[in-house]
Protein backbone atom coordinates (compact mmCIF):
# COMPACT_ATOMS: atom_id res chain seq x y z
CA UNK A 1 0.00 0.00 0.00
CA UNK A 2 0.95 3.81 -0.63
CA UNK A 3 1.79 5.99 1.96
CA UNK A 4 -0.97 8.76 2.80
CA UNK A 5 1.97 11.61 1.53
CA UNK A 6 2.75 9.51 -1.22
CA UNK A 7 -0.50 9.32 -2.23
CA UNK A 8 -1.26 12.78 -2.38
CA UNK A 9 2.42 13.38 -4.26
CA UNK A 10 2.07 10.77 -6.93
CA UNK A 11 -1.54 9.91 -8.07
CA UNK A 12 -2.14 12.98 -10.06
CA UNK A 13 0.78 11.62 -11.99
CA UNK A 14 0.01 7.82 -12.35
CA UNK A 15 -1.24 6.74 -16.06
CA UNK A 16 -4.19 4.96 -16.62
CA UNK A 17 -2.92 1.08 -16.13
CA UNK A 18 -1.27 -0.41 -19.36
CA UNK A 19 2.08 -2.33 -19.38
CA UNK A 20 4.94 0.51 -20.20
CA UNK A 21 7.56 -1.99 -18.14
CA UNK A 22 8.53 -4.36 -20.74
CA UNK A 23 7.66 -7.48 -19.22
CA UNK A 24 5.55 -9.48 -21.89
CA UNK A 25 7.15 -13.05 -21.35
CA UNK A 26 6.35 -13.71 -24.97
CA UNK A 27 8.50 -10.51 -26.57
CA UNK A 28 11.24 -11.61 -27.65
CA UNK A 29 12.09 -7.56 -28.97
CA UNK A 30 15.54 -8.15 -28.05
CA UNK A 31 15.98 -11.14 -30.06
CA UNK A 32 14.02 -9.59 -33.33
CA UNK A 33 15.83 -5.65 -33.22
CA UNK A 34 19.42 -6.12 -33.22
CA UNK A 35 19.57 -2.35 -31.78
CA UNK A 36 17.68 -3.48 -29.09
CA UNK A 37 13.40 -2.26 -28.38
CA UNK A 38 11.79 0.06 -26.71
CA UNK A 39 8.95 -0.03 -24.55
CA UNK A 40 7.55 2.61 -22.63
CA UNK A 41 10.63 3.41 -20.01
CA UNK A 42 11.92 0.45 -20.99
CA UNK A 43 15.32 -0.21 -23.29
CA UNK A 44 16.13 -3.63 -23.73
CA UNK A 45 18.22 -6.52 -25.76
CA UNK A 46 17.14 -9.55 -23.68
CA UNK A 47 19.97 -11.78 -25.98
CA UNK A 48 22.64 -11.81 -28.28
CA UNK A 49 26.23 -12.92 -28.36
CA UNK A 50 29.67 -11.31 -28.07
CA UNK A 51 33.20 -12.29 -28.91
CA UNK A 52 33.64 -14.63 -25.74
CA UNK A 53 29.60 -15.64 -24.88
CA UNK A 54 25.97 -14.50 -24.55
CA UNK A 55 24.75 -11.39 -23.19
CA UNK A 56 22.00 -9.33 -21.98
CA UNK A 57 20.95 -5.77 -21.19
CA UNK A 58 18.24 -3.25 -20.07
CA UNK A 59 17.47 0.15 -19.29
CA UNK A 60 14.90 1.67 -17.15
CA UNK A 61 14.49 5.33 -17.21
CA UNK A 62 13.24 7.61 -13.61
CA UNK A 63 14.33 10.84 -14.43
CA UNK A 64 12.68 13.21 -17.05
CA UNK A 65 15.61 12.80 -19.59
CA UNK A 66 17.36 9.45 -19.35
CA UNK A 67 21.09 10.14 -18.15
CA UNK A 68 22.12 6.57 -18.39
CA UNK A 69 23.87 5.43 -21.51
CA UNK A 70 25.98 2.36 -22.43
CA UNK A 71 26.85 0.59 -24.64
CA UNK A 72 28.76 -3.14 -25.86
CA UNK A 73 31.40 -3.40 -28.57
CA UNK A 74 32.27 -7.08 -29.68
CA UNK A 75 35.04 -7.45 -32.52
CA UNK A 76 38.18 -5.82 -33.16
CA UNK A 77 39.74 -4.11 -30.23
CA UNK A 78 42.03 -2.58 -32.64
CA UNK A 79 41.20 -0.96 -36.47
CA UNK A 80 44.52 -2.14 -37.64
CA UNK A 81 44.77 -6.03 -38.90
CA UNK A 82 46.09 -7.19 -35.41
CA UNK A 83 43.32 -9.82 -34.99
CA UNK A 84 42.67 -8.55 -31.48
CA UNK A 85 39.51 -9.31 -30.55
CA UNK A 86 37.11 -8.56 -27.57
CA UNK A 87 34.51 -7.44 -26.09
CA UNK A 88 33.90 -3.69 -24.65
CA UNK A 89 31.27 -2.86 -22.02
CA UNK A 90 30.54 0.74 -21.56
CA UNK A 91 28.06 1.92 -18.42
CA UNK A 92 27.69 5.46 -18.10
CA UNK A 93 25.68 6.85 -15.73
CA UNK A 94 25.56 10.83 -15.76
CA UNK A 95 24.28 13.51 -13.62
CA UNK A 96 23.00 17.00 -14.24
CA UNK A 97 22.04 16.28 -17.49
CA UNK A 98 23.34 13.37 -20.18
CA UNK A 99 25.64 15.40 -22.14
CA UNK A 100 28.88 13.96 -20.63
CA UNK A 101 27.30 10.53 -20.79
CA UNK A 102 26.47 11.03 -24.08
CA UNK A 103 29.88 11.80 -25.39
CA UNK A 104 31.20 9.43 -23.58
CA UNK A 105 29.21 6.85 -25.47
CA UNK A 106 30.34 8.26 -28.53
CA UNK A 107 33.60 8.76 -28.02
CA UNK A 108 35.80 6.58 -25.21
CA UNK A 109 35.36 3.15 -27.23
CA UNK A 110 36.62 5.11 -30.40
CA UNK A 111 39.71 6.49 -28.23
CA UNK A 112 40.48 2.96 -27.27
CA UNK A 113 40.49 1.65 -30.58
CA UNK A 114 42.97 4.49 -31.40
CA UNK A 115 45.12 4.18 -29.27
CA UNK A 116 45.61 0.74 -29.21
CA UNK A 117 46.79 1.31 -32.94
CA UNK A 118 49.02 4.24 -31.88
CA UNK A 119 50.76 1.54 -29.67
CA UNK A 120 50.55 -1.11 -31.75
CA UNK A 121 54.36 -2.45 -33.00
CA UNK A 122 54.08 -5.90 -33.52
CA UNK A 123 51.70 -9.37 -32.90
CA UNK A 124 51.79 -8.91 -29.15
CA UNK A 125 48.47 -7.98 -27.69
CA UNK A 126 48.54 -4.69 -27.57
CA UNK A 127 45.48 -3.89 -24.77
CA UNK A 128 46.94 -2.89 -21.47
CA UNK A 129 45.62 -0.93 -18.35
CA UNK A 130 47.84 1.88 -19.41
CA UNK A 131 45.50 1.79 -23.04
CA UNK A 132 42.48 2.21 -20.70
CA UNK A 133 43.63 5.26 -19.04
CA UNK A 134 44.68 6.74 -21.95
CA UNK A 135 41.39 6.35 -23.59
CA UNK A 136 39.85 7.83 -20.49
CA UNK A 137 42.26 10.69 -20.26
CA UNK A 138 41.52 11.42 -24.14
CA UNK A 139 37.28 11.07 -23.51
CA UNK A 140 37.88 13.61 -20.07
CA UNK A 141 40.17 16.46 -22.46
CA UNK A 142 37.63 16.06 -25.68
CA UNK A 143 34.71 16.98 -23.45
CA UNK A 144 36.08 19.58 -21.35
CA UNK A 145 37.10 21.13 -24.89
CA UNK A 146 34.01 21.46 -25.79
CA UNK A 147 32.66 22.77 -22.86
CA UNK A 148 34.69 25.58 -23.38
CA UNK A 149 33.40 25.67 -26.97
CA UNK A 150 30.03 25.68 -25.47
CA UNK A 151 30.57 28.21 -22.48
CA UNK A 152 29.25 30.95 -23.59
CA UNK A 153 25.85 29.98 -25.06
CA UNK A 154 25.13 26.67 -22.88
CA UNK A 155 27.30 27.29 -19.64
CA UNK A 156 25.05 24.75 -17.62
CA UNK A 157 27.39 22.04 -19.52
CA UNK A 158 30.06 22.74 -17.43
CA UNK A 159 28.14 21.13 -14.85
CA UNK A 160 27.18 17.91 -16.39
CA UNK A 161 29.35 14.76 -15.68
CA UNK A 162 29.45 11.13 -15.58
CA UNK A 163 30.48 8.08 -13.53
CA UNK A 164 32.35 5.59 -16.47
CA UNK A 165 32.44 1.93 -15.58
CA UNK A 166 34.11 -0.56 -18.48
CA UNK A 167 34.95 -3.91 -18.76
CA UNK A 168 36.93 -5.13 -21.77
CA UNK A 169 37.57 -8.92 -22.47
CA UNK A 170 40.73 -9.46 -24.46
CA UNK A 171 43.33 -12.63 -24.90
CA UNK A 172 41.69 -14.00 -22.01
CA UNK A 173 42.34 -11.12 -19.77
CA UNK A 174 39.24 -9.33 -18.18
CA UNK A 175 40.18 -5.88 -17.53
CA UNK A 176 38.05 -3.75 -15.36
CA UNK A 177 38.37 0.26 -15.21
CA UNK A 178 35.95 2.57 -13.25
CA UNK A 179 35.61 6.34 -12.60
CA UNK A 180 32.46 6.85 -9.98
CA UNK A 181 30.41 4.45 -8.45
CA UNK A 182 28.56 2.01 -10.80
CA UNK A 183 29.81 -1.25 -10.10
CA UNK A 184 31.02 -4.87 -11.78
CA UNK A 185 30.21 -7.88 -10.45
CA UNK A 186 31.79 -11.37 -11.35
CA UNK A 187 30.03 -14.56 -10.55
CA UNK A 188 31.82 -17.39 -10.58
CA UNK A 189 31.16 -20.83 -9.36
CA UNK A 190 32.54 -22.54 -6.34
CA UNK A 191 33.24 -26.01 -6.45
CA UNK A 192 32.99 -27.10 -3.15
CA UNK A 193 30.04 -25.40 -2.37
CA UNK A 194 28.24 -25.91 -5.59
CA UNK A 195 27.02 -22.35 -5.75
CA UNK A 196 28.33 -19.39 -7.47
CA UNK A 197 29.52 -15.93 -5.15
CA UNK A 198 29.49 -13.03 -5.72
CA UNK A 199 32.90 -11.23 -6.22
CA UNK A 200 32.95 -7.13 -6.19
CA UNK A 201 35.48 -6.43 -8.86
CA UNK A 202 35.30 -2.27 -9.16
CA UNK A 203 36.67 0.00 -6.88
CA UNK A 204 34.00 2.95 -6.18
CA UNK A 205 34.97 6.43 -5.56
CA UNK A 206 31.80 7.54 -3.42
CA UNK A 207 32.38 10.29 -0.50
CA UNK A 208 30.22 8.11 1.66
CA UNK A 209 33.29 5.83 1.97
CA UNK A 210 35.83 7.17 4.62
CA UNK A 211 38.86 5.67 2.24
CA UNK A 212 37.51 8.37 -0.37
CA UNK A 213 37.51 11.08 2.01
CA UNK A 214 40.73 10.63 3.17
CA UNK A 215 42.30 10.29 -0.66
CA UNK A 216 40.52 13.74 -1.46
CA UNK A 217 41.97 15.29 2.03
CA UNK A 218 45.73 13.99 0.84
CA UNK A 219 45.23 15.14 -2.47
CA UNK A 220 43.73 18.71 -1.24
CA UNK A 221 45.66 19.15 1.89
CA UNK A 222 44.76 22.93 1.91
CA UNK A 223 41.23 22.81 1.63
CA UNK A 224 39.51 22.21 4.46
CA UNK A 225 36.51 21.83 2.92
CA UNK A 226 37.30 19.43 0.35
CA UNK A 227 34.55 17.00 1.56
CA UNK A 228 31.47 18.33 3.49
CA UNK A 229 28.90 16.83 5.72
CA UNK A 230 25.52 18.57 4.45
CA UNK A 231 22.20 16.99 5.59
CA UNK A 232 24.29 13.83 6.87
CA UNK A 233 25.48 13.00 3.26
CA UNK A 234 29.64 13.33 2.44
CA UNK A 235 30.19 15.45 -0.51
CA UNK A 236 32.70 17.06 -2.53
CA UNK A 237 32.72 20.45 -1.67
CA UNK A 238 29.33 20.39 -0.34
CA UNK A 239 27.71 19.65 -3.77
CA UNK A 240 28.66 16.11 -5.31
CA UNK A 241 29.35 12.52 -3.87
CA UNK A 242 31.55 10.90 -6.49
CA UNK A 243 35.20 12.15 -6.62
CA UNK A 244 36.31 10.89 -9.71
CA UNK A 245 33.76 10.91 -12.98
CA UNK A 246 34.64 12.51 -16.72
CA UNK A 247 33.07 15.72 -17.07
CA UNK A 248 31.74 18.28 -14.40
CA UNK A 249 34.05 21.02 -15.87
CA UNK A 250 33.40 23.53 -12.54
CA UNK A 251 35.35 20.63 -10.20
CA UNK A 252 38.22 20.45 -12.90
CA UNK A 253 38.93 24.09 -14.32
CA UNK A 254 38.54 26.93 -12.43
CA UNK A 255 37.63 29.41 -15.23
CA UNK A 256 34.24 27.50 -15.49
CA UNK A 257 33.50 27.74 -11.61
CA UNK A 258 31.31 30.84 -11.65
CA UNK A 259 28.23 32.78 -13.35
CA UNK A 260 26.40 32.09 -15.20
CA UNK A 261 27.06 28.53 -13.48
CA UNK A 262 23.71 27.74 -11.39
CA UNK A 263 24.49 29.03 -8.38
CA UNK A 264 23.97 25.58 -6.44
CA UNK A 265 26.88 24.29 -8.56
CA UNK A 266 28.91 27.18 -7.50
CA UNK A 267 31.95 27.53 -4.57
CA UNK A 268 33.48 30.14 -3.18
CA UNK A 269 37.43 30.56 -3.86
CA UNK A 270 39.57 29.13 -6.35
CA UNK A 271 41.34 26.37 -6.83
CA UNK A 272 44.43 25.55 -9.21
CA UNK A 273 44.34 21.30 -9.85
CA UNK A 274 41.20 19.05 -10.66
CA UNK A 275 39.21 18.59 -7.45
CA UNK A 276 37.62 15.46 -9.27
CA UNK A 277 39.73 12.56 -11.24
CA UNK A 278 39.26 11.41 -14.57
CA UNK A 279 41.82 8.43 -14.14
CA UNK A 280 39.70 4.99 -13.11
CA UNK A 281 40.89 2.84 -11.08
CA UNK A 282 42.01 -0.39 -12.76
CA UNK A 283 41.42 -3.77 -11.99
CA UNK A 284 43.03 -6.51 -14.46
CA UNK A 285 42.83 -11.06 -14.21
CA UNK A 286 43.36 -14.08 -16.17
CA UNK A 287 39.83 -15.46 -16.82
CA UNK A 288 39.21 -18.80 -15.82
CA UNK A 289 36.37 -21.52 -16.53
CA UNK A 290 34.74 -20.96 -13.39
CA UNK A 291 34.23 -17.25 -13.73
CA UNK A 292 30.19 -17.96 -14.96
CA UNK A 293 29.54 -14.53 -15.84
CA UNK A 294 30.01 -10.28 -15.23
CA UNK A 295 27.34 -8.06 -14.04
CA UNK A 296 27.50 -3.97 -15.32
CA UNK A 297 25.49 -2.04 -13.94
CA UNK A 298 24.52 1.79 -12.58
CA UNK A 299 24.33 2.45 -9.11
CA UNK A 300 20.88 2.42 -9.08
CA UNK A 301 20.56 -1.54 -9.46
CA UNK A 302 22.57 -2.03 -5.97
CA UNK A 303 21.12 0.60 -3.97
CA UNK A 304 18.17 -2.12 -4.31
CA UNK A 305 20.21 -5.52 -4.86
CA UNK A 306 23.48 -7.04 -2.86
CA UNK A 307 26.20 -8.60 -4.65
CA UNK A 308 25.44 -11.81 -4.05
CA UNK A 309 21.07 -11.29 -4.66
CA UNK A 310 22.06 -9.86 -8.45
CA UNK A 311 24.74 -13.25 -8.66
CA UNK A 312 21.78 -15.60 -6.90
CA UNK A 313 19.46 -14.29 -9.51
CA UNK A 314 21.48 -14.40 -12.39
CA UNK A 315 22.66 -17.89 -11.48
CA UNK A 316 19.46 -19.07 -11.12
CA UNK A 317 17.53 -17.95 -14.19
CA UNK A 318 17.98 -18.71 -17.96
CA UNK A 319 19.93 -16.70 -20.05
CA UNK A 320 17.54 -14.90 -22.25
CA UNK A 321 16.07 -11.70 -20.42
CA UNK A 322 18.10 -11.58 -17.42
CA UNK A 323 19.19 -7.96 -17.43
CA UNK A 324 15.43 -7.15 -17.02
CA UNK A 325 14.91 -9.59 -14.30
CA UNK A 326 17.44 -7.80 -12.35
CA UNK A 327 15.99 -4.37 -13.43
CA UNK A 328 12.24 -5.84 -12.07
CA UNK A 329 13.56 -7.05 -9.22
CA UNK A 330 15.62 -3.79 -8.14
CA UNK A 331 12.13 -2.30 -8.88
CA UNK A 332 10.62 -4.70 -6.63
CA UNK A 333 12.14 -3.56 -3.69
CA UNK A 334 12.39 0.16 -4.25
CA UNK A 335 8.43 -0.46 -3.97
CA UNK A 336 8.33 -2.31 -1.05
CA UNK A 337 10.63 0.48 0.68
CA UNK A 338 7.90 3.05 -0.21
CA UNK A 339 5.46 0.33 0.96
CA UNK A 340 3.75 -0.03 -2.11
CA UNK A 341 3.01 -2.44 -4.80
CA UNK A 342 5.34 -2.86 -7.64
CA UNK A 343 2.12 -2.77 -9.57
CA UNK A 344 1.97 1.19 -8.50
CA UNK A 345 4.96 1.86 -8.64
CA UNK A 346 4.98 1.10 -12.40
CA UNK A 347 1.92 3.11 -13.46
CA UNK A 348 4.17 6.23 -12.05
CA UNK A 349 5.92 8.25 -15.14
CA UNK A 350 9.39 9.60 -15.53
CA UNK A 351 10.39 12.60 -13.40
CA UNK A 352 8.15 11.64 -10.50
CA UNK A 353 9.41 8.38 -10.70
CA UNK A 354 13.07 9.79 -9.75
CA UNK A 355 11.72 9.91 -6.01
CA UNK A 356 11.55 5.98 -6.29
CA UNK A 357 14.18 4.93 -7.66
CA UNK A 358 17.32 5.84 -10.10
CA UNK A 359 17.96 5.76 -13.63
CA UNK A 360 19.02 2.07 -13.65
CA UNK A 361 21.56 0.48 -16.39
CA UNK A 362 22.04 -3.21 -16.61
CA UNK A 363 24.43 -5.36 -18.72
CA UNK A 364 24.98 -8.96 -18.03
CA UNK A 365 28.01 -10.92 -19.95
CA UNK A 366 27.78 -15.09 -20.16
CA UNK A 367 31.31 -15.86 -20.32
CA UNK A 368 32.32 -19.06 -22.26
CA UNK A 369 35.41 -20.51 -21.20
CA UNK A 370 36.23 -22.13 -24.86
CA UNK A 371 35.69 -18.89 -27.21
CA UNK A 372 37.63 -16.89 -23.93
CA UNK A 373 40.47 -19.72 -24.67
CA UNK A 374 40.51 -19.13 -28.21
CA UNK A 375 43.30 -16.03 -28.83
CA UNK A 376 42.58 -15.10 -32.60
CA UNK A 377 39.90 -15.23 -33.92
CA UNK A 378 37.33 -13.49 -36.61
CA UNK A 379 33.70 -13.15 -35.10
CA UNK A 380 30.72 -11.27 -36.36
CA UNK A 381 31.02 -6.96 -35.16
CA UNK A 382 28.33 -5.97 -32.39
CA UNK A 383 27.89 -2.83 -31.74
CA UNK A 384 24.99 -1.51 -29.78
CA UNK A 385 24.09 1.73 -27.89
CA UNK A 386 21.28 1.80 -25.35
CA UNK A 387 18.83 4.57 -26.06
CA UNK A 388 16.10 5.44 -23.66
CA UNK A 389 12.32 5.67 -23.35
CA UNK A 390 10.17 8.78 -24.20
Amino acid sequence: MVTTTWKKFVYPCWKPSINNEGENSNSRGGDQDPDGSVDGLWWYKDSGHHVNGEFSMAVIQANNTLEDHSQLESGPMSSVNTGLQGTFVGIYDGHAGAEAARFINDRLFKNVKTICDAEFTSEDQVMSADVISKAYLETEEEFLSLVRKQWQTKPQIASAGSCCLVGIICSGILYIANAGDSRAVLGKRERAMKEVKAIQLSSEHNASLASVREELRSLHPDDPHVVVLKHKVWRVKGIIQVSRSIGDAYLKRAEFNREPLLPKFRFPGTFLKPILLAEPSIFVQKLLPEDQFLIFASDGLWEHLSNQEAVDIVSRCEHHGIARKLVKAALQEAAKKREMRYADLKRIDRGVRRHFHDDITVIVLFLDSHLISRSSFHAPVVSIKASGGP
